[in-house]
């Protein structure tokens, strides 16, 4: 996965059930199971129905997972997913609060004393996030959360 640009899809496949293997432009592949997260939305109703998640394709530019019928999932949210079920649960925390702050890499980089290569491996899942770069993710938004209250 390159960090640098949009989340992107190259290409997605069925693999049974609610299961799909996906891979990313630049190359990583990940599988995941989507199976509780269409149970726990009303709006993705239609795709219980292993026969209708089957019908999956590329949303547009490959920004997302599309099903006849409008139904879609974004690249982003799936990418997340795939983090978490493959176990790099840290990196998929580290892209919530990139994500959460509207963060670049480079942002993100001088927001926690990283250099940028560093926070793209971290965004990408190549290496593994510190524990202590996860807790300075979380003084960072204290501090900025502080702040804020400050100012008010």
């Amino acid at each position: 996965m390159n960090a640098n640009k949009a989340i992107r899809v190259a290409a997605v496949r069925h693999t049974g059930d609610h299961g799909l293997a996906i891979r990313w432009e630049g190359g990583a592949r990940s599988k995941v199971d989507l199976g509780d997260f269409v149970k726990r939305y009303k709006g993705l109703r239609p795709l219980r129905s292993t026969d209708r998640f089957a019908d999956v394709g590329l949303g547009e530019g490959g920004h997302s997972l599309a099903w006849p019928g409008g139904l879609d999932i974004g690249a982003d949210r799936i990418w997340e997913m795939a983090l978490e079920q493959s176990g790099r649960g840290d990196a998929a925390e580290f892209l919530r609060w990139r994500w959460r702050h509207g963060l670049s890499l480079a942002a993100a980089a001088e927001a926690l004393g990283l250099s940028r290569r560093t926070v793209a491996y971290y965004a990408s899942g190549t290496r593994e996030v510190p524990r202590t770069v996860l807790l300075a993710c979380k003084g960072w938004e204290r501090e900025k959360d502080e702040a804020g209250n400050a100012a008010a």
